[in-house]
């Protein structure tokens, strides 16, 4: 073929991605458009060829997409007025033509916008510190967006803000009296106690300082960074877990799944305008301080001492190298707990590993695949097998195996573990978007455990946790114990590296593109049932802190629905024991007089009212008498966080060191305060009248203590 026809053809291929130049020279702007257009090809075509779902790219798709971009784009509502939305309205049915066309016009719209309205809040913050503030007039602001219009005019949005800017201003200065009357008396006597005058004037300047760099951070955003969310808000109309990572994400995760970062220890992610915590990773930094928990919203990042920097709508990750940063410095997150109350929590960077602790305890189910073909790598599977063998020395009567915030991990572990409390058989259905069916299946017929079995879960047990829990019940292989769902986190993702997936020749110069994280599969339980949505309805329900909290697949905007599939051949679990039935009654009656449970259940319904109540009193006498109920809150919250909903049950070692004696002696104290674990030994009781009248504690420990003796036994009362 000629040069000249090889030119034509190129050509061709550039034009109908939507009119990219083939030869001209491309000022920044330009090349900016034509990568996003290329971005938006791929991801077309990957999302129509390779999504589960099998989801049109149409008009329907489109108004989901809107949807989402526009919730991104002013999630509190205190930028954008509604004209403007009403602009952007008009690409509602749009979306699909413009990725289809490659003629993007949304998103530089909404930058355009955005930039202009931060410009005009920029300047209504400096005219509304100028005006003051009357910290004693009784006004109240509302704290949910969803309840909130978008201002009509800048006097209604200088307003907004004037409210938004006063209750950070009383907090401050709250926070500044504590800290003055919390001085010890050399500290008093070094540095003069300042009045209250002074320190509201200190609150006022760190306030106004805090706002300036926020506002100057979202007018620092490139074109890039306006596609690449567009694209994330695009790929989430298709489900919650497929996701566009830009570059700096795809390293971010990358750095996560090697375990070689410095930091706090938690997976982020960016959910309309907010930084979500989505799970804590096992043996980090957050996960032994222990008050973070998956679902948390981090408000503010502050570097010990310092200023606390605002990260609502905010970039992933510039939120992310905040919270970063050398091990042994701290780190001070201002956090809005699932059932509404705020929380300071500081945590002392470390080096992120991971590590299962025992009892057995199965945070999540890791492997090393880098060294697992050596033989060198970890992986839970081994791990329990390994506590397994150490309880039965023991001559243990019962098992208690807690799932517990466990948001899965390696699915092969899932299946192996499985097989270690049955001889053989199906452990779970995985189906692609073309129907095919593949059954993974325990084919090993060694059973190292075959005694009495209790699984805890609870809402933030997801994915792997689920199919072993699911697969534990079909089997009847296991009682399951939680509140009334687990997490509903069914479906298979891969990650697609979308610098493999240039269209074309020639196209080298728009790399790095980033990745897309991808549901290609959905799992199904051996009775056919799937795992996605409603999650594993445990067999015994007990009374759980977060009942009302919307967490979990049934609560995300465009997760993929329930369905089944026909079961597979399997045999049940052939030992007798109290029936189910029975087993729920007695459950019934001893928590309905048991005072933890009780106490439980009166927290609930707190939370739920708190949730409810999203108006926010502003005057200053009423937040401090708040402040007084959430620091209560907060101490019971945290006394609770062995108690299931509320996080997880222990401190927890890195894998370089040895697991101490106090680390154990504390550890058993937390099991002996959990009502939950109490509930599972009683089960066990009732399972096998006689069998479970005391519970021995293992604990996967770091490598060099493999050898180490079997662990001791700890009495508990009868039941």
């Amino acid at each position: 073929m000629s040069k000249f026809f090889r030119n034509l053809i190129l050509a061709v291929l550039f034009l109908s991605l939507g009119g990219l130049p083939a030869l001209a020279i491309e000022t920044d702007e330009e090349f900016q458009t034509n990568r996003a257009r290329l971005l938006a090809y791929i991801l077309r075509t990957q999302l129509s060829q390779n999504h589960y779902s099998g989801k049109n790219i149409d008009d329907d798709f489109s108004t989901a997409a809107f949807s989402l971009y526009v919730k991104q784009l002013d999630s509190q509502k205190r930028f954008l007025l509604q004209s403007d939305v009403d602009k952007l309205t008009s690409y509602i049915s749009l979306i699909d033509d413009e990725i289809k066309k490659g003629r993007l016009a949304l998103p530089t719209l909404g930058a355009k916008l955005v930039n202009y309205r931060v410009t005009l809040v920029r300047s209504l913050v400096n005219d509304i510190f100028e005006q003051g503030f009357d910290l004693n007039l009784k006004e109240s602001l509302e704290t949910d967006p969803e309840k909130l219009s978008y201002c009509r005019d800048e006097a209604e949005l200088s307003e907004r803000w004037r409210k938004i800017l006063k209750y950070q201003l009383i907090n401050r200065y709250l926070n500044l009296l504590e800290d003055e009357e919390n001085k010890e008396a050399s500290e008093a006597e070094e540095e003069k106690k300042r009045s209250p005058e002074e320190l509201l004037q200190v609150a006022t300047d760190k306030v106004r300082k805090r706002n300036e760099d926020f506002l100057s951070r979202m007018l620092e955003e490139t074109t890039q960074d306006h596609y690449d969310r567009y694209f994330n808000t695009i790929t989430r109309a298709f489900d919650p877990h497929t996701n566009y990572l830009a570059p700096q994400s795809k390293e971010d995760f990358d750095i996560s799944m090697s375990g070689s970062l410095e930091g706090i220890g938690a997976t982020l992610q960016e959910e309309d305008g907010y930084i979500k915590v989505v799970r804590i990773i096992p043996g980090s930094a957050a996960s032994r301080q222990g008050q973070l928990q998956a679902e948390d919203l981090i408000l503010a990042v502050a570097q010990g001492d310092d200023e606390p920097v605002d990260v609502t709508d905010t970039r992933l990750r510039d939120a992310v190298s905040l919270i970063r940063g050398k091990k042994g410095t701290e780190v001070r997150l201002t956090v809005k707990k699932p059932d509404s109350t705020q929380l300071v929590i500081p945590i002392i960077r470390d080096v992120v590993m991971g590590q299962t602790i025992g009892y057995i305890k199965i945070p999540s189910f890791y492997r090393d695949f880098k060294h697992s073909f050596s033989g060198d790598g970890r992986n839970s599977t081994d791990d329990v097998r390994e506590e397994l063998n150490k309880l039965h020395k023991a001559k243990i009567d019962g098992l208690i195996l807690d799932l517990r915030n466990n948001g899965g991990g390696a699915l092969t572990d899932a299946v192996s573990i499985t097989g270690l409390f049955i001889e053989t058989g199906p452990v779970v259905q995985v189906k692609d978007r073309n129907g095919r069916i593949n059954t993974l299946a325990d084919r090993n017929p060694e059973i190292v455990y075959n005694g009495p079995l209790v699984v805890l879960v609870n809402k933030f047990s997801a994915s792997a946790s689920e199919i072993l829990a699911g697969a534990l019940q079909d089997y009847g292989r296991a009682v399951i114990i939680g509140g009334e769902h687990t997490y509903g986190k069914g479906t298979v993702q891969t990650m697609v590296d979308l610098n493999g997936n240039l269209p074309f020749i020639k196209m080298d110069k728009f790399r790095p593109l980033g990745a897309l994280k991808l549901t290609t599969q959905k799992f199904y339980r051996i009775s056919g049932e799937s795992t996605q949505y409603r999650g594993v309805v445990p067999d015994i329900i007990l009374p759980d802190q977060l009942r009302y909290v919307e967490a979990g697949e049934q609560y995300v905007d465009y997760s993929l629905p329930w369905d089944t599939v026909d079961k597979t051949s399997y045999s049940r679990w052939s030992r007798s024991g109290t029936p189910i039935s029975q087993l729920q009654s007695s459950s019934r009656e001893r928590t309905s007089l048991e005072e933890d449970f009780i106490d439980i259940e009166k927290k609930s319904e707190k939370v739920k009212e708190r949730r409810e109540q999203t108006l926010q009193s502003l005057n200053i006498d009423d937040l401090r008498r708040e402040r007084e109920e959430n620091k209560d809150l907060a101490k019971e919250t945290k006394a609770m966080r062995g108690h299931g909903s509320m996080g997880a049950m222990s401190d927890l070692a890195e894998p370089s060191k040895k697991t101490t004696d106090e680390d154990k002696d504390s550890w058993i104290k937390d099991l002996d305060e959990d009502p939950y674990v109490h509930e599972g030994i009683a089960v066990l009781s009732d399972l096998f009248p006689g069998s479970a009248g005391k519970a021995v504690a293992g604990s996967a420990e770091s490598e060099e203590e493999a050898d180490s003796e079997p662990p001791s036994a700890y009495s508990r009362p009868q039941f």
